[in-house]
């Protein structure tokens, strides 16, 4: 089973492109939503114990934590430290499922593929990517974002040009639905060919 990281910065188009996969046949590993899973699971009592009172009815309060957790280094190394291996858990159950299940192709879904190393633990990295006028439209559409806020987590990642660099392959969303179907089409048949 050929194993592909999908990564790509905030608004660039990365969870559409997941379904793209998802529907061309890929099994598709959401991490982000292994993290909400474990939330309100086996990370929330470990959450507690590391952070009291951050957790209510049996789930993690995200805002509470962040109050703990953002800003401090420290802290977020803890935090990191208790659910970075019940991710990497997940992960891994999840890819001995797919290949249980005969997939050719899985991808591991990582907004933060590069910046935790994850990029040794697949085949080919494919980023998704668009303009920075394209990001920016579509990332200050959502609610509740701002200017400040965008610039917060943009400062946070690491820059679109430089995940390009690594790319091993690229979607650019910015042209629109049926240019990044295509793109995905291309990946898999490339992909294809390796396995």
């Amino acid at each position: 089973m050929i194993v592909l990281g999908l990564t790509g910065s905030i608004g660039m188009g990365k969870s559409t492109t997941a379904r793209m996969f998802a529907k061309a046949g890929a099994a598709v590993y959401d991490a982000d939503a292994a993290v909400h899973r474990l939330y309100s699971g086996k990370a929330a009592p470990l959450i507690e114990a590391g952070f009291p009172g951050t957790v209510v009815d049996g789930t993690v309060d995200r805002a509470r934590l962040g109050e703990r957790v953002i800003g401090k280094p420290e802290e977020m190394k803890r935090l990191e430290a208790i659910v970075h291996p019940l991710v990497r858990e997940a992960e891994n159950a999840f890819l001995a499922e797919a290949a249980s299940r005969g997939c050719r192709v899985a991808v591991l879904d990582i907004p933060l593929l590069f910046e935790t190393g994850g990029e040794r633990r697949v085949r080919a990295a494919v980023v998704v990517t668009a303009s920075a006028e394209v990001q920016r439209e579509r990332v200050l559409a959502r609610p509740g974002m701002s200017e400040a806020r965008f610039e917060g987590i943009l400062a946070k990642q690491m820059p679109d040009a430089e995940k390009r660099r690594r790319a091993h392959f690229l979607v650019d969303t910015g042209r629109g639905l049926e240019p990044a179907r295509r793109a995905v089409g291309a990946i898999l048949r490339a992909v294809a060919a390796l396995a």
